[in-house]
């Protein structure tokens, strides 16, 4: 995510934190300060943000390893100011592991909760919940109460959290996963005005989970529409089929004819039948500016690429490859390049899917249009033809 810093690897997993976190943990060590202008305070109060998004992160994490419970890895967890996000490189297939990967974060929550309140109890140092808030009473005690929020609020059929998630998991049990999902996201939506009502009033915190909510639940739909679109399409369905190639030993100038002449944006760099590199479209350029025209391809074209194979599935396909950069992958049949699969032509596949789909859901749900019978000639008598006498 952009205007992110990593801050370490844990168990496998890389974390970042966004810097409008920084921004936010100064501005609670501030408020603290202002509560009574000691630095003992200024300090508790950083230390108590640091320690929810410790929490946050360890509820981050429970969706992590529920998920490699399942052979699903995580890309990343980013801390933000409204929360964590753990990338998956995919959701569970079926609702149930869904159902168990949404859940784990929210438990991990309630766990914390439960250790610090035999703490409190153990020591006897439980306060009366009137005398907490932001800033005054004990640390345990308001941490627990930050827990226990945390797993409610979460709970909250608010899809894409983790209550909405529940829902579509559940959902996806009785019916259709791209039906299900417009109806969690639907769900979300709603709750996302909702939040954002409550935050004119209450916080201007709840207006921006209300905005991370709403398009949050938008972008989830479009992509589980995106790829229940191309449920059964394979690579070779959307590739392009007609495109240049060029050798290592081609110059830049060869491939600036090649770039200028059509609307192809990267070039396989082939020789003897194998596919040896890739030039793209901002390479190309970058070294046009340092380099010259009589530079040759083979000195600057990127060796480190995927490829796909023209008889896998689509989904399969993108999801091995991931968000490679630029989008653009070769694609072989029994070790032959035979077309290039392009973000641009997954789009164009996906329009043209998607135009077929709705056609053929309005002819299925258009009353028949009654046909007039047909008056057929009588039949020839027994032993004669038509037009015998």
């Amino acid at each position: 995510m952009r205007w992110s810093f990593k801050i370490g690897r844990i168990l496998g997993i890389d974390v970042y934190i966004h810097f409008t976190f920084l921004l936010l943990l100064g501005f609670v060590g501030l408020a603290h300060w202002l509560s009574d202008r000691t630095l003992a305070t200024a300090a508790t109060g950083v230390i108590f943000f640091a320690l929810i998004f410790l929490c946050v992160l360890l509820h981050e994490y429970g969706h992590a390893l529920a998920a490699r419970g399942y052979g699903i890895q995580t890309r990343d967890i980013t801390l933000l100011p409204i929360g964590g996000l753990a990338r998956l490189e995919r959701m569970p297939e079926k609702p149930s592991q869904e159902l168990w990967v949404a859940v784990a974060g929210p438990l991990v929550n309630l766990v914390i909760a439960a250790g610090l309140l035999v703490g409190l109890v153990a020591t006897g140092s439980w306060e009366p919940l009137s005398s907490l808030d932001t800033t005054r009473g004990h640390l345990a005690e308001r941490l627990l109460a930050v827990n226990v929020f945390l797993a409610v609020f979460n709970f909250l059929p608010a899809f894409p959290m983790d209550g909405g998630r529940v829902l579509r998991s559940v959902l996806a049990m009785r019916m259709e996963y791209a039906r299900a999902t417009r109806i969690a996201a639907n769900i979300g939506r709603g709750m996302a005005v909702l939040f954002a009502f409550a935050g004119l009033f209450i916080s201007p915190m709840l207006l921006l989970i209300g905005f991370f909510v709403w398009f949050g639940a938008s972008q989830e739909a479009a992509a589980v529409e995106f790829k229940s679109s191309l449920a059964g399409a394979l690579v070779r369905d959307a590739m392009m089929r007609e495109f240049h190639s060029l050798a290592p030993q081609n110059t830049l100038g060869e491939a600036v004819q090649l770039l200028l002449a059509g609307s192809q944006q990267a070039f396989p760099v082939v020789a003897n039948g194998q596919v040896l590199g890739l030039l793209r479209h901002t390479d190309l350029i970058q070294a046009l500016r340092e380099r010259g025209e009589s530079c040759q391809v083979g000195d600057i074209m990127e060796r480190d690429f995927s490829v796909v194979e023209a008889e896998e599935t689509l989904d399969s396909a993108l999801q091995r490859v991931g968000a490679d950069r630029g989008m653009v992958f070769p694609v072989l049949r029994s070790g032959n390049l035979v077309g290039l699969l392009t973000l641009e032509n997954i789009g164009e596949y996906f329009m043209v899917r998607a135009a077929l789909e709705s056609r053929a859901r309005q002819a299925a749900t258009r009353p028949a249009r009654r046909v007039p019978p047909v008056l057929a000639p009588p039949l020839p008598a027994a032993g004669k033809t038509p037009g015998s006498h």
